[in-house]
């Protein structure tokens, strides 16, 4: 693999799929790997280019792995969303040899491998959470979870959400559709999502902190991992601390990222901090 960008296929199901990959320079051996998954409409390229991540990687000393999904959709369950679930994508199973391939090509190290996520893209997150046992950790934003988790494989977790977000609402039901022909995202509250993994993980009643308009509710739990919700008052659906993007938000009604904080950043440090 290349210093810095370059971009590779795999292939799934017997077809081409494409990852965006950022490799800083000077990295040795056993390597962490961030996996991105963008959300709706979005894909590899711009969720690298909007969210800070490839200076995220230089600082955290890390390689980054940015793949498109179908149709600029992942396959989540629950019917979300877009062309990937209509035409059942397996999109687990690409993750799965995207992953395996990157291990071929990387000295990566298998502890700490980690997976994040924006909406669509977070709701895909949680089904791998949910339905392998491939990451330490994943750090998800604006999403919910819309697959069974009851036999998951316990894994530290954090979830960053604002409450005036309408199109994954943070007390669940069905949320604002992208367009017409999208149906609505219809998940459990965020609180309750948040619950079940602490559940999983089977860690201690949750201690929270508010500073300004965030609310971070940090759960420890056995072998070092953690369950962690951080909400943000009166923030919408989308990436904190990203570039505003005023074409999207007026095309597909998204909202201005919020400012409370550098969820980039949050997300690595969080990741930074819990091994497998």
């Amino acid at each position: 693999m290349p210093v810095g960008r370059s971009t590779r296929t795999i292939d799934s199901g017997g077809v081409r799929r494409t990852v965006h990959l950022y490799r800083p320079a000077g990295l040795t051996t056993a390597v962490p790997l961030v996996v991105m998954l963008h959300g709706g409409y979005g894909g590899g390229t711009q969720a690298e280019t909007a969210y800070g991540w490839d200076a995220q990687a230089d600082r955290g000393r890390f390689v980054a792995a940015f793949p498109d999904g179908t149709n600029a959709s992942w396959n989540a369950g629950g019917g979300c969303c877009g062309p990937a679930a209509r035409n059942g994508v397996d999109d687990v199973a690409f993750l799965e040899r995207m992953v395996a391939a990157l291990r071929r090509d990387l000295d990566v190290d298998p502890n700490r491998i980690y997976l994040s996520g924006l909406s669509n893209g977070g709701a895909m997150a949680y089904r791998m959470a949910c339905e392998t046992d491939l990451f330490a950790a994943v750090g998800v934003d604006s999403t919910t979870m819309l697959v069974d988790c009851a036999t998951a494989t316990p894994t530290s977790v954090l979830h960053i959400h604002g409450t005036a977000d309408q199109t994954i609402p943070y007390l669940g039901g069905p949320g604002r559709p992208y367009s017409a022909k999208s149906p609505p995202i219809d998940g459990p509250p965020v609180p309750s999502v948040n619950a079940t993994w602490r559940g999983t993980d089977r860690c201690s009643p949750p201690t929270t902190t508010t500073t300004g308009t965030v609310t971070t509710a940090t759960a420890t739990c056995p072998a070092g991992r953690a369950v962690e919700l951080i909400t943000i008052a009166g923030a919408g659906h989308g990436w904190p601390g990203a570039t505003p993007n005023p074409l999207a938000e007026r095309l597909l009604h998204t909202d201005r990222p919020s400012t409370a904080l550098d969820a980039t950043d949050v997300i690595w440090r969080f990741f930074a901090a819990h091994r497998k």
